[in-house]
Parts: C-alpha cells; sequence; structure tokens
C-alpha cells in the first residue's frame, strides 16, 4: 500500500475512511505527540478488542494501556520525533488484558505525516495482521514432527511428552499441558504427559474417576465432550480439588476427551491457565488439533500394545513346546535304556531256574512267559514277563530289575 508524501498535507478522516473501511488492514491516524487516534478503520478496532475501544479523539495509550511495557508506544515517540517511518514485521503484540488478552503479529509501518511547513504533526498506523500465518507456520512444523514420531513408533510418553510442549510453545498465553490416559474400563484417567505441571499435582490427580462434576478432565472423559472451566474458584466441578488447584497456581482448565475412531476413551487432554480465561479461537482449534493428534499416538501405542503380547503369548507357546518335546524325548530315552536293561538282565537269567508263566498279571493272571526277576527294597521278588516288568518299574518306585545271585533285600542293600 502506497503512503501519502511527507510534504503533503493529511487526507481528511472521511476520505481516510473511505479508503480503509472495508480494507482487511489495520489503518490509524495518530495525531500530536500524544499520539491522539483521530480516525481508524473497522479492522484495527476489531483487531484491539472493539467494544468500549471502538473510541476516537483519545491517546493511545489510554486506549490501549497494556502497550505501555511493549515498547510500541517508544517506537511512535521516535519517529515522531525524528520523522522516520518505521516498519516492523512479525512483530508480537499481547492486546487486551486478564482472561480476555491474547497473542498477535503483525506487519506494521508508522509514516509520519505532516503540515504544508513540514512538521510532523501525527503518524499513520498501516498494518496488516499475520497471527494466523504465524500460528500456523508454528503448528505445521511442531505437528510434522509429532507425527513423524508416532510414525518411527516412538515410546508413548516421549510423544505426549513432546506434544505438551509444543502446544505450551504454540499457545497465544502461558499455557500447561495435561493429558490423561483412560483405564481399559473406561472407569479412570491416569497420568499420561505434564511436563510443566507440578509433581505433587500430577501424582494427586493419577487415578481420578471419570463422572460428573470431576473436575474438568473427570466430567470431560465422562461426558465425552470438551468441559470449559474459566475460573476454577467459582465452579463447582473443582469443589474437591480447588485447594489442589490453588497450591499448583492453576485457575483455569479446559479439558477436551481423547476419542478412538470408535468413540471409545482413550484419555483426556486438558490446557491449565493461571488466571482464569476464556478460550479464543486459537486455543480450541490447538485442542481440536492436538487431541486428534493424541488420540492417533495413543491408538498406534495399543495396538502394538496388542501385538507385543500377541507375539510374547507366541513365544511362551514355542518354549512350552519345547519343553514338552524335550520332556518327551527324555522319556523315550529313558524308555529306550529301561529296554536295553531289560533285554540284558532277560539274557542274563534266561538259564536261571524261574517259573514258566509271568507272576505279575495280577488276579487275572499272565499267561505271558517269565523273563526277568524284580525284586523290593522289602525283599519281595517275581518273575514276570518284559510287559509287566516295565509297568511294574514304571509304576512302583521301590521296584528294581534283580539277579539270581543278589535277590529281594541283598539286591537292595548292594545295589
Amino acid at each position: 500500500m502506497t503512503a501519502v508524501s511527507g510534504q503533503q498535507p493529511d487526507t481528511t478522516a472521511d476520505d481516510l475512511r473511505t479508503l480503509f473501511g472495508q480494507s482487511i488492514a489495520v489503518f490509524a491516524a495518530l495525531s500530536g505527540p500524544s499520539h491522539v487516534v483521530e480516525a481508524a478503520n473497522p479492522a484495527f478496532f476489531t483487531a484491539i478488542g472493539g467494544g468500549d475501544r471502538a473510541r476516537t479523539g483519545i491517546p493511545l495509550a489510554e486506549l490501549m494501556p497494556e502497550l505501555a511495557d511493549q515498547g510500541f508506544l517508544t517506537l511512535l515517540d521516535q519517529v515522531f520525533h525524528t520523522g522516520e517511518a518505521y516498519t516492523g514485521r512479525d512483530a508480537r503484540i499481547v492486546l487486551g488484558s486478564g482472561p480476555h488478552a491474547r497473542e498477535a503479529f503483525f506487519d506494521f509501518t508508522y509514516e509520519p505525516y505532516r503540515d504544508a511547513a513540514g512538521t510532523v504533526t501525527g503518524i499513520r498506523v498501516i498494518g496488516v495482521e499475520t497471527t494466523q500465518v504465524k500460528h500456523a507456520q508454528q503448528l505445521t512444523a511442531e505437528h510434522r514432527a509429532l507425527l513423524e514420531q508416532i510414525a518411527r513408533q516412538a515410546p508413548l510418553t516421549e510423544v505426549l511428552d513432546g506434544m505438551a510442549r509444543s502446544i505450551e510453545t504454540l499457545a497465544p498465553q502461558e499455557v500447561f499441558v495435561s493429558v490423561l490416559l483412560a483405564d481399559p474400563d473406561g472407569r479412570h484417567l491416569r497420568h499420561g504427559a505434564a511436563p510443566s505441571l507440578p509433581a505433587f499435582y500430577n501424582e494427586a490427580i493419577d487415578g481420578i474417576a471419570t463422572g460428573e462434576g470431576v473436575g474438568s478432565c473427570g466430567t470431560a472423559a465422562h461426558r465425552r465432550e470438551p468441559v470449559i472451566v474459566t475460573d476454577i474458584a467459582a465452579d463447582p466441578f473443582w469443589t474437591e480439588f480447588r485447594d489442589l488447584a490453588t497450591r499448583a497456581g492453576l485457575a483455569a482448565c479446559w479439558s477436551t476427551p481423547i476419542l478412538a475412531r470408535d468413540g471409545a476413551l482413550l484419555g483426556t487432554f486438558a490446557m491449565y491457565h493461571r488466571t482464569p480465561r476464556v478460550p479464543q479461537d486459537t486455543d480450541l482449534a490447538l485442542a481440536h488439533i492436538f487431541a486428534g493428534t493424541a488420540a492417533m499416538a495413543i491408538e498406534r501405542h495399543h495396538i502394538e500394545q496388542a501385538k507385543q503380547a500377541a507375539l510374547d503369548e507366541l513365544a511362551r507357546t514355542v518354549h512350552s513346546e519345547k519343553q514338552l518335546r524335550a520332556a518327551a524325548e527324555q522319556r523315550a530315552t529313558a524308555a529306550a535304556e529301561l529296554n536295553a536293561r531289560m533285554r540284558a538282565a532277560a539274557a542274563a537269567l534266561a538259564a536261571a531256574p524261574h517259573p514258566e508263566h509271568c507272576q505279575l498279571g495280577g488276579r487275572t493272571g499272565c499267561t505271558e512267559p517269565a523273563e526277568l526277576k524284580v525284586a523290593d527294597s522289602w525283599g519281595d521278588s517275581a518273575w514276570g514277563c518284559s510287559a509287566h516288568i516295565e509297568e511294574a518299574i514304571l509304576n512302583v518306585r521301590s521296584v528294581f530289575i534283580a539277579s539270581e545271585e543278589l535277590g529281594g533285600l541283598a539286591a537292595y542293600v548292594n545295589r
């Protein structure tokens, strides 16, 4: 936008209103060393807060007292006294005060205007608000970094902690971010991330129940919708936690539920403030975007947990199978050794006097040839077929194969 030459008389207020009245650029004409607002377009008044501020005929310092410590009035004095224009780029300014204060960024020019004699009589302020562009650039960069963390399967605590710090950096005003994670049953909330909140506060709310009136987060989780508490000291939801919040220096809390794609509760995302505050559109946009990002990270974490649990179960199954196989192999080896011993003993006892038939067939008897002699620690002994001998050895702890020379108890004592 081309400014009027410094040697020409100032344009009339009506002309300025016509020129800038419908513009998205902010414009104000300030006169005299006290910078009295002589004219301004609607965009200027909207930018500074509107309402009672939409006035002319008063000094800018009186209209916007928050400028006193931000350097803008000093720059106006400099331009007025030197007659040299000043241009700022992406200049940060806090507009308003208290709960309704907001951070904004502007590209602007302070250009002096002069009377016919060339004396500086005032300053034109022309600017374009770049707040949305500035925040969008910052948001895009931070959001991309978080998505990259999620994609490379970074630990959930690392992702949530990084997200909280990003929001604390991006938010227009000082804010403390907390993420609580829902238990599988959805009835309690556990600590997830809160890098800037006091440790005692995080410990106290770890495990709080979800339910109506349980602070901002418990209520948001219960309702499955955002809960905005602008003044903790006066809100009934905070009756049980008011003293805790006071100790932590917290005065406002806006909580948004974190929901899975199927609507299941994953947790809550909260923004805390030291003074009572009403959320701006940028605050709500941050909460919406990052609640969605948190949902993505938490769901990804749950999927990875399920995969790991399945892998662990598979590993346990494979281990059990190996143990069973090893035990079976041991039993097979033991059986082979027993058979070898039985065959050797049968060969050794073949010529010894022994009954014709197996004596281990029980009441029904056994017609198989007697091949081996077994004895026990009490001195009892008997001859039997190979099948009944093997059965006795496997099932009766004290039974062993006896030789004819060392039968009964003698064989046990001298084994």
